[in-house]
């Protein structure tokens, strides 16, 4: 299968408690007028809240909808199913740069998929990622513990830029649209390194 393109899709990954959805939201409404970007909203099958904007299925509806091509990725976490619509693609073959937060499990499957892919990791120390988890008490989070676990156990992620939130979530979404915008500038072959600290 000939990899989609010309657009790019930029994947922010990284452990529960890091702050992808506060720097992607904060991206989202800086950019809001620019029709050059867009930002999936991932489909999970978990109950919609605060913290995090996703659409809504159950369990049986995400099969069907998998059945039904509906997804151009997918992946199972924490015993959760997520999906990204496949309306990126015509996002994409389009021209426009796609941002979404997903699992450091499908890089490897994007990377495959679409012609110019950039990750962007959001970090943070463990005792922030603890604190952040706890403070959110959200019930489907699970054991933080296990979070946690899962966090060290991916070590291998090669990402094209990386942000340290650590600090005002201001400066990590500064650095996340500075990624973006390379993104949307930089030939095929060229990768970034960036950081910055942010919350």
């Amino acid at each position: 299968m000939t990899a989609i393109g010309p657009g790019r899709l930029v994947l922010v990954v990284g452990p529960s408690g890091a702050g992808k959805d506060t720097l992607i939201e904060l991206a989202r409404a800086a950019l809001r007028h620019d029709r050059s970007v867009a930002f999936a909203r991932r489909v999970v099958t978990r109950a919609a809240s605060a913290a995090e904007a996703h659409d809504t299925l159950d369990a049986g509806a995400f099969d069907r909808a998998v059945g039904a091509g509906a997804f151009a990725l997918t992946w199972d976490a924490h015993d959760l199913r997520y999906g990204i619509p496949i309306a990126v693609d015509a996002d994409i073959r389009a021209g426009r740069t796609v941002v979404c937060n997903v699992s450091r499990t499908i890089i490897a499957a994007a990377r495959a998929r679409y012609a110019d892919v950039l990750v962007v990791l959001v970090t943070a120390p463990p005792e922030i990622l603890a604190a952040r988890l706890a403070a959110r008490s959200r019930g489907s989070d699970g054991d933080i513990a296990q979070r946690l676990a899962r966090a060290d156990a991916f070590t291998d992620v090669s990402p094209d830029c990386v942000i340290a939130n650590v600090g005002a979530p201001e400066a990590g979404a500064a650095a996340l649209m500075e990624a973006i915008g390379a993104a949307a500038a930089r030939p095929a072959t060229a990768a970034t390194q960036s950081s910055a600290s942010a919350s």
